[in-house]
């Protein structure tokens, strides 16, 4: 695992990286934008407040309701317009480091759209469901178990189905399902640092790549 952590953020430093990367915090930064532009105009046309001081506290509020939003939500958010470019990543990550191995196939657009939006939706809900627990003893390691599993599940999957069907790929992540978790710990611990966070989406694909391959070298 250390070996794939070292060669992910490698990986992490090349242009290809810092292209998508940028990329897609450029996206969610639009976004957010044109959300909040929206609705501060939306609350000056409906006027549905007569005082002029209470529309400018309204306004004022929603500006800084969708700030916090932009916070809580923004890696969520560069989750999915990351997602669109992971499976590029892998195959970049597959040409640079086996290049001798069997060439994976690339998803499609579809399944790669499906899959960074049911990602980051699922992460979402769950990190949501468990923030309560922060508060208490137990509330750190909840999290981080629960990311471990989710992060793993999905990017090794990811990573999986570049090779082999669905089915393949999900029964042999589940003959790997310790070894796997385990490895998901660490992206789980980047995932709560405050914009290291950002970088998760890619960082953990690079280092699934490597978990695969060493995985099914083992398992040949």
């Amino acid at each position: 695992m250390l070996a794939a952590t070292f060669k992910a953020l490698g990986d992490l430093l090349s242009a290809e990286f810092r292209s998508v990367l940028f990329k897609a915090i450029g996206m969610t930064i639009i976004l957010f934008a044109a959300v909040l532009i929206a609705v501060e105009i939306l609350l000056i046309n409906l006027a549905i407040i007569p005082w002029a001081w209470a529309q400018t506290l309204a306004a004022i509020g929603a500006g800084l309701g969708l700030l916090v939003a932009f916070f809580v939500l923004m890696a969520p958010v560069v989750a999915i317009f990351a997602g669109l470019y992971l499976d590029r990543i892998a195959g970049l990550v597959e040409d640079r480091h086996y290049a001798r191995d069997p060439t994976g196939v690339p998803l499609s657009n579809f399944r790669a759209l499906q899959t960074s939006l049911q990602f980051a939706f699922v992460i979402l809900l769950v990190n949501l469901a468990v923030l309560p627990l922060i508060f208490t003893g137990v509330g750190i390691a909840v999290l981080i178990g629960a990311n471990a599993y989710l992060l793993s599940r999905e990017y090794f999957e990811m990573v999986a189905m570049r090779h082999m069907q669905v089915d393949e790929a999900r029964l042999f992540r589940k003959h790997n399902t310790s070894t796997i978790f385990a490895a998901g710990l660490i992206p789980a611990i980047l995932s709560l640092i405050p914009l290291v966070n950002l970088a998760v989406p890619l960082f953990a694909t690079s280092y699934f790549v490597h978990i695969f391959k060493q995985l099914r070298a083992s398992s040949a």
